[in-house]
């Protein structure tokens, strides 16, 4: 403003749910603020466009330090132990908040307002009322009349989004080429049946409930960042010289789940694929670190670095978040997190992930539901094969991943604007040279099926 004070006004993305992605993030930013987070001031707000903008808005405070990820890679390892330390004590104060009941958080008025009925809190101004996530909402889904919460039992979380997704099936599916375009040539190109995606959703609901974990600590409902990676994190050197973690960003779609559908470590401080993560052996570099070439000590060094964060994060999770360290420490949390996530997502022609852990799931099915309980969903030897050759092609994506490698900035989703032209004449480049380097007999498909290509996806909402 002209007198220098700095607001942010926030507006929704087109294919979210904008009253309820609103609705909750307003009430959610309040109420973790009034619980001593370091979250945004809301200033105001509006759930509707009838106003002089003509959208829907949050005005909520710009909150002053630097953003972790601009200086993520260049901390010391002492700073990055400690963000670490205050992000785990953040999402362990966060975590222990009960909920009565599952879905996302709104202010009760607003509820009325839109003319749902919610369970309100012991602070009578909010209630968790429908799921926010916006997978429960996209596109079309937003005009079918299913379950979106409040859940009040572990179950009907599990399978409320499945649901959703076989409503969506049964009025709207129609055969779509898969969403995801480097994977087009494993399908031969060829449009999938939506109703293979109905088979599989068919056989998750009744193994659904042997996914619950038997620690009842874990059925319990709490909330936590829906996305806690450096860039919706605020930093701040203190007189003292600590780093202190100052703001947490973002919490559009923030959901209200029992911990064991919530667990994990955060995609961007997780190392899983790396055998040292895994077994949570404290880091260390290579004794002769500092006489190896540049290439190889900068791989040394990086690969430090993952592991450091990994292992800091689970360290500190273990000690200071029991209950989130049971959640994802028990040996299925992460095929049930998938299995979950996989159900509930939109088909975009596609079923062989989830297929895979259906798969996945019968195989320790004894783990599962306990040995001598026979499993609701058979698969034939051969159906088991096919699946696996069909995942084993997806899994190379040679021609994504030398895309990658070859353009960088491209397969990130978005550029500055003033990188624009050059990414397009980077895409463009990279297409003519790879279609011109395929076999003659599949040049047209390739092109007409290029990933960086713009499409129409309105089949897919």
């Amino acid at each position: 403003m002209l007198d220098g004070f700095s607001m942010v006004a926030r507006i929704p993305y087109p294919i979210v749910p904008k009253l309820y992605a609103i609705a909750s993030e307003v009430a959610t930013m309040r109420f973790l603020r009034s619980s001593g987070f370091p979250v945004p001031e809301v200033y105001n707000y509006s759930l509707l466009s009838d106003n002089a903008a003509n959208t829907e808005y949050i005005f909520m405070e710009y909150m002053s330090g630097t953003k972790l990820s601009d200086v993520w890679v260049e901390l010391e390892e002492s700073d990055i132990v400690s963000v670490l330390h205050q992000l785990v004590q953040f999402e362990s104060r966060m975590m222990s908040i009960p909920f009565p009941a599952g879905g996302s958080l709104y202010y009760t008025d607003d509820l009325v307002k839109i003319g749902k009925t919610g369970i309100p809190l012991n602070d009578k101004r909010f209630s968790v009322g429908p799921d926010a996530r916006v997978h429960m909402w996209f596109g079309r889904r937003s005009q079918l009349h299913v379950d979106r919460g409040p859940y009040t039992s572990a179950d009907a979380a599990l399978v409320a989004a499945a649901c959703k997704e076989l409503a969506y099936l049964e009025k709207f599916g129609q055969p779509l080429l898969p969403f995801r375009r480097e994977r087009r040539e494993t399908y031969e190109y060829q449009k999938q049946l939506p109703s293979d995606h109905v088979k599989n959703l068919e056989r998750y609901l009744p193994i659904a409930p042997s996914l619950i974990p038997e620690d009842s600590t874990l059925h319990c409902f709490c909330i936590r960042h829906p996305d806690l990676q450096p860039s919706n994190i605020i930093v701040s050197r203190s007189s003292d010289s600590q780093l202190k973690v100052v703001g947490l960003l973002d919490w559009q779609h923030a959901s209200i789940l029992p911990p064991f559908l919530l667990a994990g470590v955060p995609g961007h401080f997780q190392n899983y694929d790396d055998p040292v993560s895994q077994v949570g052996i404290p880091p260390s570099l290579p004794e002769n670190v500092n006489e190896l070439d540049e290439p190889k000590r900068s791989h040394e060094m990086e690969l430090y670095f993952n592991r450091l964060v990994h292992f800091h994060y689970v360290h500190n999770t273990q000690k200071h978040n029991k209950l989130h360290y049971d959640a994802f420490s028990d040996s299925v949390s992460m095929l049930v997190c998938r299995l979950f996530g996989q159900a509930g997502t939109p088909w975009e022609g596609e079923t062989n992930d989830l297929k895979n852990s259906l798969i996945e799931a019968t195989e320790i099915w004894g783990t599962l539901e306990g040995e001598g309980v026979p499993c609701p969903v058979v698969f034939e030897t051969e159906d088991i094969r096919e699946t696996e050759e069909l995942s084993e092609l997806q899994t190379a994506d040679e021609i994504f991943e030398g895309c990658g490698k070859m353009i960088g900035f491209l397969t990130e989703t978005w550029v500055p604007n003033e990188d624009y032209e050059k990414a397009m004449n980077a895409a463009e480049l990279l297409k003519q040279r790879v279609v011109s380097a395929v076999p003659e007999e599949v040049r047209a498909v390739t092109e007409a099926n290029w990933f960086l290509d713009d499409m129409d996806e309105k089949d897919y909402s």
